[in-house]
């Protein structure tokens, strides 16, 4: 029976996940999951996930719900290339969870939530923007470039050495949300982050591009707003 895959790519998680199924020739069933149609909260997806999040997958009848431990089960069981999840080297495999560990709380968190409140919940609430919100999060996104610039990417090419792993699908596909709300000088302003995100686009073509297209679109019909004079003070 094929391996399910639960998806959307307007998800990053969701594109992390697709990318790396797909580089590796991982066989799966596509579930598509529109979120932007709130199937995610149709009974049926609530008997698969009751978190009613994406991406998920049902390995005939072993459900798994998060992204990363989706990726390090795949990584195993299907015996991908060694550098996307070192089982050769204990040291390289930690520093492949070491950054997977801290992007949630701020990769994920920062560019995620900086999408949400320009694009996600004006549309899904009809409220002007919270520029005060938007702020913060461009603040956050700024202190995790330098993260990567001083720790991650200080003296190597990919976020945890010198091949690309797991972690720098999650990564890229997290620092794109920023690109489709044009706010991508955030990373473009760090040569080092901007040729890692380079790389990482050149490894893994055409997949990236096929994974990012909604995110391409996102772009293309987004309209940035013009921040009033009153929310700076």
């Amino acid at each position: 029976m094929a391996l399910k895959f639960y998806f959307d790519l307007m998800s990053q998680p969701s594109r992390a996940v697709y990318m790396f199924l797909k580089l590796n020739s991982i066989p799966f069933e596509a579930k598509p999951v529109a979120l932007r149609k709130g199937e995610h909260h149709a009974e049926d997806f609530a008997k698969i996930n009751p978190f009613k999040l994406v991406p998920v997958i049902d390995d005939n009848g072993f459900v798994l719900t998060e992204s990363v431990a989706i990726m390090k089960y795949l990584a195993v069981k299907y015996n991908v290339a060694d550098h996307w999840y070192p089982r050769s080297d204990l040291q390289l495999q930690a520093r492949v969870d070491e950054y997977m560990n801290w992007q949630h709380f701020n990769t994920r968190l920062n560019a995620a939530m900086l999408f949400q409140n320009l694009f996600i919940i004006p549309q899904a609430t009809g409220k002007p923007i919270s520029w005060g919100k938007v702020e913060n999060f461009r603040k956050g996104c700024s202190k995790v470039i330098h993260d990567l610039e001083k720790y991650y990417l200080k003296s190597q090419p990919f976020l945890c050495g010198a091949d690309i792993s797991m972690a720098d699908l999650l990564g890229v596909c997290e620092w794109m949300q920023l690109y489709g709300v044009h706010e991508d000088r955030l990373f473009m302003a760090s040569p080092l982050v901007s040729a890692w995100m380079d790389r990482v686009k050149s490894k893994t073509q055409p997949v990236f591009d096929e994974a990012h297209k909604f995110t391409y679109r996102v772009r293309e019909v987004y309209k940035p707003q013009t921040e009033p004079p009153e929310a700076k003070l």
